[in-house]
């Protein structure tokens, strides 16, 4: 039985309850994040908070509580919930209201739910790594993908569509065929050695591990890194493909719509950057 935290208790999830009337299960208005724990240690806890805080001011929900507070509650349902390879799932809705209302209520208490579950141990930095293959989609989701809301309609049917084709994710695209992210993960292509990703806009979500990764490539300076556009051509042409995400970290990935990257295999780069990865994560 897994222990949870919902607005100021720790409970068993059984017993955890929200009112109907609450505008994160009526509008989706809320915010969330996801924190990888390996034996207690969580990776880039202050990125987590300082991305969440933003997003929540965006929206415009007030909450007031500061880092120490999550770190509190997050040490808390790790040590309630055995430790051991963990992720943990942090949300704040803007609360219950007595009506349903589009424009927002005041005098709302925002709701704060957390709970954490498994996930694989810590990735490998060898060839041994499980590899994704992808589909591709016209990006339809909407304009504000760079705020971690808990609305993931769109998200889910891109994820959706490529779970039903036997896809590991689903590569998106705009309308100009250009790379935005995947469903659930940023994305990035390999040519030449250089390790090239689109550049964060509105249309994409600012992921903590993509900026570690990137960042420990650029301060590693072995493997050259890009930020900019990039065409389905290319992506179909790259040497090697990744995604990556919090619980998944850096996944290479062997095929796009049937086709091969590269060789069909996980590639060298990819290997370098899992090491120089593995390496630094725990420093954020």
């Amino acid at each position: 039985m897994s222990t949870v935290f919902l607005n100021g208790d720790y409970l068993p999830m059984e017993e955890a309850r929200i009112s109907p009337m609450d505008r994160g299960f009526l509008f989706g208005d809320g915010i969330y994040e996801v924190l990888p724990s390996y034996q207690g240690k969580m990776i880039g806890f202050d990125l987590h908070m300082t991305r969440m805080n933003n997003g929540m001011a965006s929206i415009g929900i007030e909450l007031g509580w500061d880092n120490a507070r999550w770190r509190e509650l997050c040490d808390t349902l790790i040590n309630a919930n055995g430790g051991g390879n963990l992720a943990l799932y942090l949300q704040v809705s803007r609360g219950a209201d007595t009506r349903r209302f589009h424009a927002y209520p005041e005098n709302v208490t925002p709701t704060v739910f957390a709970f954490t579950f498994e996930i694989p141990a810590e990735p490998v930095a060898d060839k041994s790594r499980v590899a994704y293959r992808v589909v591709t989609d016209r990006d339809l989701r909407w304009e504000r993908c760079h705020i971690k809301s808990t609305a993931l309609l769109g998200n889910v049917l891109h994820f959706q569509q490529g779970y039903q084709q036997g896809a590991d994710e689903t590569l998106l695209f705009n309308e100009r065929d250009e790379l935005t992210e995947a469903s659930a993960c940023n994305a990035y292509i390999v040519k030449n050695g250089v390790v090239i990703t689109p550049p964060l806009d509105n249309h994409k979500l600012p992921g903590i591990t993509r900026y570690i990764l990137l960042d420990l490539l650029r301060k590693d300076g072995r493997i050259p890194v890009e930020e900019r556009v990039v065409t389905k051509d290319e992506v179909y042409n790259a040497d090697e493909v990744w995604v990556t995400s919090s619980s998944k970290e850096v996944v290479p990935v062997i095929a796009v719509d049937g086709k091969a990257i590269g060789n069909g295999e996980i590639g060298d780069v990819w290997l370098m950057a899992q090491q120089i990865y593995s390496a630094g994560k725990y420093d954020y």
